[in-house]
């Protein structure tokens, strides 16, 4: 099969990125990834600003273009096409990246390519590991959270997925509430060591209810009001308190993902893949409870677990380059009519999830 070079562009929330990949379908190799990101830009806002990141990305693309070039070894004649997160996203920051991508497929008579950020995600283990379909994949981040099959580029069914806060989201909003710093994640899991994860009673939801969908919510106003009732007792919380609250927290979200694991690796088992593997993706994937819970889940029903490197975890733009090496073998390439999408389900015969999360809008 033919080896193509593909310059990825990623621009949907808060990452500037740029790539360059090449390779052929289920193959390839990474030969740069650029990603600027913009935590100080956000910090003194408790989360990120549409209008902040979107400017950033306009100031930045053409630089880390420039800079994945150079990392590559290679020039805008070397390449056989342009891929671009074209949604779902923030929609001023995917505006900024298709734009980019037009602008430079304008000069160069290039092939534009447009990619689902979500289909993204669910390919990285193709590119890392050389994944055969079908795969089971968990995206799990700021903005999605939701159980797919994937059985070819574009073919994708979903099983399940959130119906209100994603958990990337839910551990952003339980970081403020605690006063800890943002990104929450790796601020409330840094906590969360010290903690002591039975002391409070967190709810698990949806797990009384049949299904891969789950919510977020409920566990998130069920530990600020138990915050307010320690304020209340105590008249403020110590470190301790916190730290449990964390545990607590942390442990309830990785309970509830492992069941919903297990019940949707049943739905995927019963295909009998040749070689079964269920892959994790996005920024929440870097949780270490959560990852173990996942691996756990998946041992007990004899599929391998797969997590791809950290840096492939979180947006980046190599994950849409290959996802274009995948689309342009197959001929699907775009024009200068490419629109960028605030929403973008991978599966459009399942009905839409509900919602929109701070990072991005469902899918």
């Amino acid at each position: 099969m033919m080896t193509v070079t593909v310059l990825g562009l990623e621009s949907s929330c808060d990452d500037t990125a740029a790539a360059v990949v090449r390779g052929t379908s289920g193959k390839a190799r990474i030969l740069s990834s650029v990603v600027h990101g913009q935590d100080a830009l956000h910090a003194g806002y408790g989360g990120v600003v549409p209008e902040i990141a979107a400017r950033a990305h306009a100031e930045k693309l053409d630089l880390c273009v420039m800079r994945a070039l150079a990392e590559a070894g290679v020039t805008l004649g070397d390449l056989d096409a342009v891929a671009v997160t074209a949604g779902p996203g923030l929609i001023g920051g995917v505006l900024a990246g298709v734009m980019c991508a037009k602008g430079i497929c304008a000069a160069t008579g290039l092939p534009l390519i447009g990619v689902n950020h979500l289909a993204g995600h669910a390919l990285t283990p193709r590119l890392t590991d050389e994944v055969a379909w079908p795969y089971l994949v968990l995206l799990v981040s700021g903005g999605h959270c939701q159980f797919l099959i994937a059985r070819g580029h574009d073919d994708f069914t979903r099983l399940g997925g959130t119906i209100d806060d994603a958990p990337g989201e839910a551990f952003d909003k339980v970081a403020r509430l605690l006063g800890l710093p943002q990104p929450g994640g790796p601020a409330v899991e840094s906590e969360a060591r010290k903690g002591d994860p039975a002391r409070f009673a967190f709810p698990r939801p949806l797990l009384d209810r049949p299904g891969c969908d789950l919510s977020f919510s409920g566990l998130k106003t069920a530990l600020l009001r138990q915050r307010d009732l320690i304020v209340r007792e105590k008249g403020g919380i110590t470190r301790q308190d916190r730290a449990d609250l964390c545990a607590g927290f942390q442990q309830a979200v990785a309970d509830v993902l492992a069941e919903k694991s297990r019940r949707a690796l049943a739905h995927y088992t019963a295909l009998a893949p040749a070689a079964p593997i269920m892959a994790v993706a996005g920024g929440v994937a870097a949780n270490g409870v959560i990852r173990a819970a996942l691996k756990e889940a998946c041992a007990g029903a004899g599929v391998e677990f797969l997590a791809p490197p950290l840096a492939l975890c979180t947006d980046n733009a190599a994950m849409i380059a290959y996802a274009g090496i995948e689309r342009h073998l197959a001929g699907a390439h775009d024009d200068m009519t490419l629109s960028a999408r605030p929403r973008w389900p991978l599966d459009g015969r399942a009905p839409p999830m509900l919602g929109s999360g701070r990072k991005g809008a469902r899918a």
